[in-house]
């Protein structure tokens, strides 16, 4: 073999030999995150009007996305107030959602909504509340349960202090039995 033949093949052997090398690249280094920016723990938030609290939510965990949005994946619990600072209605969801472009809220799991001026309740798996309109809603199903009456329906809109509602489809509602529980 000649020198320059040598050479070559010694040549070809290093680079086959630097490209073997190489390690690989994992995909998921280039994929963008999605993920939560920041997480609060022990949320306490207030909503006030003339130095009175007319709203406050709390939650055990809050995530905070880039969008603006925020995830309540340990629950959520907002409590309105009236004039007076009493408490007038409560909503309480297993899991909870903020969507800031839209200005809503949204529960899901468990959802249940408390009058307690009227002694009322509203059982959901899902429920949306619109602080702007002042009202919350529903497409799921919904039972509604106060001193007289159990109404069972899908899709409901209120105010959102639970005082006057409307439920789109109801069925099998009934009269509650004096004693019954």
């Amino acid at each position: 073999m000649s020198r320059i033949t040598s050479i070559y093949l010694l040549l070809i052997s290093f680079i086959l030999l630097l490209s073997s090398c190489k390690d690989e690249v994992d995909p998921s280094m280039f994929e963008i995150y999605t993920g939560p920016v920041s997480i609060g723990y022990d949320v306490n938030l207030y909503h006030s009007d003339s130095a009175i609290v007319r709203i406050h939510l709390k939650a055990k965990k809050q995530l905070e996305f880039e969008t603006g949005d925020y995830e309540f994946p340990e629950g959520i619990d907002i409590t309105f107030f009236d004039e007076e600072g009493i408490v007038t209605t409560t909503i309480r969801a297993d899991k909870g959602y903020y969507i800031r472009k839209d200005h809503l809220y949204r529960g899901e799991g468990d959802v249940q909504v408390k009058n307690l001026e009227k002694e009322q309740s509203l059982a959901s798996e899902e429920l949306f509340w619109d602080p702007n309109a002042k009202k919350i809603y529903t497409e799921k199903f919904v039972t509604v349960t106060d001193k007289k009456s159990i109404i069972k329906g899908t899709g409901l809109e209120a105010d959102e202090g639970f005082n006057e509602y409307k439920i789109y489809k109801p069925f099998d509602s009934r009269m509650i039995i004096p004693g019954e529980n």
